[in-house]
């Protein structure tokens, strides 16, 4: 519910911070006071279309918070989710409208954007007036006004997965035969193409670890005679290695005489020997490496030959010929199995729809006899409503040829307006006064279903007499026991059942050279004379005031 609405230099209004608490509170006030600026001020918070012009004069900008209760698993919460934004229970909007028309929207002191904001506040409150009944306008609210009302939210959220598979096997089944028909359009070309791949037997990477293996074998033939040249320096007939162990030979014998001169120079021959025999054995490892089978060489060039000229042919790379034998492959298969799978899956959809449209007809059979009991409850509230000639009709048009996920109904609220007057659309039929009265008989039947928890009443007692005005307090009385209301009223009968009353007045500044809007909250004498103003005037009597009394017990009793 709404908790507290603070407004900084908005029009007329300089600096307002209004409590609010549960059941009824009403806004009373001459007219010119500000009632309509206080909710236009309101519906700015709640994301309504920003303007310049509400900009009090001399300002650089107004601000609207509106702070609320919220409870637990309430839909605005999971909006906040979606837009990752913090629940913390109590939910402040925040609106910032600048002189230069730009505006900022905040939630829990948190930048987004207004139709986040927008979201939000629809979750939140609505605000109903003779020319605003925009709950009444859009027939799929009417749809889900009575789901509502009959309790069947949970049947349609299970007939929304029963759609989603049903769309999701028939999104299958156009897969796959469009994938039959088109390989059955190039099934000739398809078989011989997978043919010659599948022969071909193409796999990711051959291309680079054969032409790695080409260029190894290339460039071993040209360096083998060098190595092998090499090798006969090294180890060969003219190899310094047998005159070089000669030689050790010999000092060693002579080292006993003369250690101390023979001994480094055996171990740097003996060094040198090593080196070349170390050598000898890089060299003939290389000559391993480099020496090739010119078949091999042969075999690669042509398989290199081969891969590249289906990759030509088929205008994909080397690498993708492996897939692309994969996909040629499984759309012969297709061709070739294809049938007996799109039975599979016609079976599936067939299924799929039958649940769905099993589930979509008792769901439609529900909602007619929800239709029934929605008309009878709306029709028992016209009479005191000074609707008694008139009639609420709940129109439940069902065609199965378009189907949805929320069924094949299509719901839309009507009313007779008198006896022998053709039915139609509720927006279209009913006059303003009339349109009101039927919209606060709805929301009395629904009070505890399918609403905002914040109600707002824009003067729909206009031009009523005292006796309905005195049914319309008394309906938004047992309307507040469920959710918070809040309206602005120029009947007196409607103020004196309030919870709370607020009397909206102007009040001169500087002298009279400038004025601003006030809101008072009004204890018990002050209610009892402001409600006698609205019963007599300008001039309070006696008579009013005994009036006003008679009402305030009335509304208590």
């Amino acid at each position: 519910m709404l908790a507290r609405l603070s407004i900084r230099d908005i029009v007329l209004i300089e600096r307002l911070d209004i409590e609010f608490s549960k059941g009824l509170a009403v806004l009373t006030g001459e007219t010119g006071a500000g009632k309509s600026i206080l909710l236009d001020a309101f519906a700015l918070a709640l994301g309504g279309r920003g303007d310049a012009s509400l900009v009090r004069h001399g300002a650089e900008q107004g601000q609207v918070t509106a702070v609320f209760d919220v409870p637990k698993n309430h839909p605005a919460t999971a909006i906040l989710a979606e837009n990752g934004l913090e629940d913390t229970g109590e939910m402040i909007l925040r609106r910032v409208q600048m002189a230069d028309g730009r505006t900022r929207a905040f939630i829990n002191d948190q930048a987004i954007s207004v139709q986040t904001l927008k979201a939000v506040g629809a979750a939140l409150v609505e605000i109903h007036g003779q020319h605003d009944e925009r709950a009444l306008v859009d027939a799929a609210t009417h749809r889900r006004l009575l789901d509502a009302f009959a309790g069947l939210e949970k049947d349609v959220a299970a007939l929304e997965r029963l759609w989603e598979a049903r769309r999701t096997a028939n999104a299958a089944l156009d897969e796959h035969r469009a994938g039959m028909e088109r390989a059955a359009r190039e099934a000739d070309y398809l078989r011989h193409a997978s043919d010659e791949l599948k022969a071909l037997a193409p796999k990711d990477g051959e291309e680079t670890q054969l032409a790695e293996r080409r260029t190894v074998m290339m460039q071993g033939e040209k360096i083998a005679a060098d190595l092998r040249e090499a090798q006969d320096a090294v180890c060969g007939n003219h190899s310094p290695i047998a005159s070089l162990s000669a030689a050790v030979r010999r000092l060693e014998r002579r080292a006993a005489n003369s250690p101390a001169l023979v001994e480094p120079a055996v171990k740097a021959i003996d060094a040198a020997i090593n080196a070349l025999e170390e050598a000898d054995q890089h060299l003939s490892a290389a000559l391993t490496a480099a020496d090739f089978d010119p078949l091999e060489l042969e075999r690669i060039e042509e398989r290199l030959f081969s891969l590249r000229a289906a990759s030509r042919k088929y205008s994909t790379p080397v690498d993708g010929l492996a897939a692309l034998a994969a996909k040629y492959a499984a759309d012969v298969a297709l061709i070739d199995a294809g049938a007996e799978q799109l039975k599979k899956l016609e079976a599936v959809a067939h299924e799929a729809d039958e649940r769905y449209r099993a589930a979509a007809a008792k769901l439609s059979a529900a909602r007619g006899k929800a239709a029934d009991k929605l008309n009878r409850a709306v029709n028992a509230e016209l009479a005191p409503l000074k609707l008694d000639r008139a009639k609420f009709m709940t129109q439940v048009e069902s065609d199965e040829k378009v189907p949805g996920p929320q069924g094949f109904d299509r719901v839309e609220f009507w009313v007779q307006t008198n006896p022998g007057t053709r039915p139609g659309p509720l927006m279209k039929v009913a006059s303003g006064g009339e349109l009101s009265r039927f919209l606060l008989a709805l929301k009395v039947v629904l009070s505890d279903r399918g609403s905002a928890p914040t109600l707002v009443f824009d003067e729909i007692d206009t031009g009523v007499g005292g006796a309905v005005a005195d049914a319309i307090g008394a309906r938004l009385a047992r309307l507040a026991s469920q959710v918070q209301v809040m309206a602005v009223t120029h009947a007196p009968q409607v103020a004196a059942r309030a919870d709370q009353h607020f009397l909206i007045s102007k009040d001169a500044l500087d002298k009279g050279k400038r004025v601003a809007t006030r809101v008072n909250a009004l204890a018990a004498d002050h209610r009892r004379e402001e409600i006698a103003r609205m019963l007599a005037g300008a001039e309070i009597t006696a008579e009013a005031r005994a009036a006003a009394e008679r009402l305030l017990r009335a509304a208590t009793a």
